[in-house]
């Protein structure tokens, strides 16, 4: 089936990527930056030329489409979703990809930053590359395949059935989101007008990785209100809300509930910004653990340690506020089964080890499950991701297109 098609994911992706997509934390805006409709609006055009006649992008940016039934039977009708943002972490702008080809196990240095180095001993997957194309950024900048890796395989996914009608299989949506490394990426998804029975996103890293399980996660902002007095007589009157600030951070501990000394299954307190004056500090965390219950036993440890510190300034008061940001999509997915088990079995055709994950992060699958579209997250291929060493083959994102294509035709099988 595969032999003689001519994979288009990678060819997409080098295009893709050189769009500056970054989306940010601070702004209150849908999308949270424009620029990210440029890549949505190819998108959905290039839909358009594949003969998806409903293709298009909607005000807040993301991009719907389907791609019709080819079969007579009642199939459920299965999403596709990748997002179009790369993460504020490293700059996405001017994104220079460059192909590695025949990868043979040698340290790639990149161009315009030469202390950026991809080395297979700091890297292993590259083991599994070895012979492989390597698509890299040029040093300067991450590369983006997260998640443009799975925007470009979904596309090739479309552009493949759209050319191949005898492929059986039931009614297929197309959800591209924008956002979603900012935690809004389905702040507006339309599920209605979507109709889709249960989906998967593509925002996964090894071939043949299947995701059923994310962290449960909360954001925290504590707000520190100080005594303020000029500081010329200032004496036994001012408190400093940032030097609280400051020892609240200093009485994290550094050995454990960090996200720099976890990993596996143990969750953290991880501060991720810090604003203010001497009158006023703002500190915003990030909560993490795969058991929701965790979450709160964190919380309370966070204010414990708040409080511990505030009784030394008992003139300054301090505000603790939690925001549930999304939850563990296997509460969702157990009761779900088929979902994951149609993954499992196309991963299987594909000729891949199945590799069953919990990711240590939130995908859109989180919370679209929990809003009615139970959806686990498959491999994508992205490795390094948010980091100017950020890498990923041809080969792996060819074999995520063929993937998805034994995945809807399983599904049309079993109904």
């Amino acid at each position: 089936m595969f032999e003689i098609y001519q994979f288009s994911a990678a060819e997409r992706f080098i295009r893709y990527v050189q769009i500056d997509t970054q989306s940010d934390p601070q702004s209150t805006t849908h999308p949270t930056t424009e620029k990210q409709k440029d890549l949505s609006r190819i998108v959905a055009e290039e839909l358009k030329q594949m003969g998806i006649a409903d293709a298009h992008m909607d005000e807040w940016g993301y991009v719907y489409g389907t791609i019709p039934s080819t079969t007579d039977k009642k199939v459920p009708v299965i999403c596709f979703c990748a997002h179009v943002d790369t993460a504020p972490d490293c700059s996405g702008t001017n994104v220079k990809p460059l192909v590695h080809k025949n990868y043979q196990g040698k340290d790639i240095v990149l161009p315009d930053d030469k202390t950026q180095v991809l080395r297979l001993s700091e890297y292993p997957y590259l083991k599994t590359q070895l012979g492989n194309d390597i698509i890299t950024a040029s040093g300067n900048t991450l590369l983006g395949s997260d998640d443009k890796a799975g925007v470009a395989e979904i596309m090739d996914l479309a552009n493949f059935l759209m050319a191949n009608k005898n492929v059986k299989h039931g009614e297929i949506k197309i959800l591209f989101t924008t956002d979603e490394e900012v935690g809004k990426g389905t702040a507006k998804v339309d599920l209605k007008k979507l109709g889709a029975d249960f989906g998967y996103t593509l925002d996964g890293g090894e071939a043949g990785s299947l995701e059923d399980e994310t962290f449960s996660a909360d954001g925290v902002q504590v707000v520190i209100h100080g005594v303020i007095a000029h500081p010329g007589y200032a004496k036994d009157k001012m408190i400093n809300a940032m030097k609280i600030a400051g020892e609240i951070l200093a009485a994290l501990p550094k050995d454990r509930l960090s996200p720099e000394s976890t990993e596996g299954k143990r969750g953290f307190i991880h501060p991720v910004r810090v604003e203010g004056i001497a009158e006023k500090c703002t500190m915003d965390f990030i909560i993490r653990d795969f058991d929701t219950e965790g979450l709160v036993k964190k919380e309370d440890y966070l204010r414990t340690q708040i409080e511990e510190r505030m009784r030394t300034y008992p003139k300054a008061t301090f505000e603790f506020q939690v925001t549930e940001q999304y939850r563990n999509m296997k509460e969702i997915l157990d009761v779900n089964p088929q979902v994951v088990d149609y993954a499992r079995e196309a991963i299987a055709r594909a000729g891949l080890e199945l590799k069953m994950e919990s990711i240590r992060g939130g995908t859109d699958g989180s919370r679209l499950s929990f809003m009615g579209l139970p959806c686990p997250n498959l491999f994508a291929g992205e490795q390094a991701i948010h980091s100017k060493l950020e890498f990923i083959s041809v080969q792996d994102m060819n074999k995520a297109v063929e993937t998805m294509v034994h995945l809807v035709q399983i599904c049309e099988e079993k109904s």
